[in-house]
């Protein structure tokens, strides 16, 4: 179903990102991976996947940046069909420090909800002009149950991210535009670090999600294979949280 179809994955030098990206192009995929400052890995991996892919560096917490990603990316070959919002970080907003909370509202404003909500809308003025197109947003268990004291930010950003996918599945499909998003829980990723064993001990499966998992669950959703999903949020936790 992804054959010569056009996907771009935000954030796929590493974790979720590369396996999405890995996941995308064997189902047939012409994939842009995107980057931010790990050119390196990201190098690498299209090396890896060979042909059918294309690296675009930016940084998405800058507008002009954003912009001019989307504009290079949808320059490959004429047009995006799916964009993957995966690029984010878990950046704390510490209340005791006036210039640290302001400072880390700031920051998970920018990237994890304005980055992926402007690079949405390029993507759907885009998707009319091709009679349709899929989003996925990559979210949080955060976006559902918030966050740590120190990452309060960080979890209301995902929960904005959450309620734009509901919002775009239910302004857009009558455009044949189809958004869902993936929640997931602790993953083997840079993000999650190491966990105390304390938290690995109380995981339902007695182990961390790989960050395959979550991709295969992205791949699915990037086919259309399930149009009726669009709106869903699916989350990928390991049964560490069940709704």
């Amino acid at each position: 179903m992804l054959e010569g179809k056009t996907v771009i994955v935000t954030g796929a030098s590493r974790g979720i990102g590369r396996a999405s990206a890995v996941a995308l192009h064997r189902e047939g995929a012409h994939v842009v991976l995107h980057y931010g400052n790990d050119k390196d890995s990201a190098q690498a991996t299209a090396a890896r996947l060979g042909t059918r892919t294309a690296l675009v560096q930016g940084d998405l917490r800058k507008p002009e940046e954003r912009q001019r990603v989307w504009s290079e990316a949808t320059a490959w070959r004429g047009g995006i069909d799916v964009l993957v919002n995966n690029a984010g970080a878990w950046l704390p907003s510490e209340l005791n420090d006036d210039f640290g909370w302001l400072q880390g509202w700031e920051a998970n404003y920018e990237l994890n909800l304005l980055a992926p909500a402007d690079l949405c809308r390029q993507a759907i003025l885009g998707f009319r002009k091709r009679g349709g197109g899929v989003i996925v947003n990559v979210t949080s268990r955060s976006a559902h149950r918030g966050d740590d004291a120190e990452h309060l930010a960080y979890g209301a950003a995902k929960g904005g991210l959450l309620a734009l996918t509901k919002g775009i599945a239910r302004g857009y499909g009558r455009e044949n535009i189809l958004a869902y998003a993936v929640a997931p829980g602790w993953v083997a990723t840079d993000l999650a670090g190491e966990l105390d064993p304390s938290v690995l001990a109380g995981l339902p499966l007695g182990e961390v999600t790989p960050p395959e998992d979550v991709a295969e669950v992205i791949a699915f959703l990037a086919s259309g294979r399930s149009r009726h999903s669009t709106g869903a949020t699916i989350d990928i936790t390991g049964a560490d949280y069940v709704r």
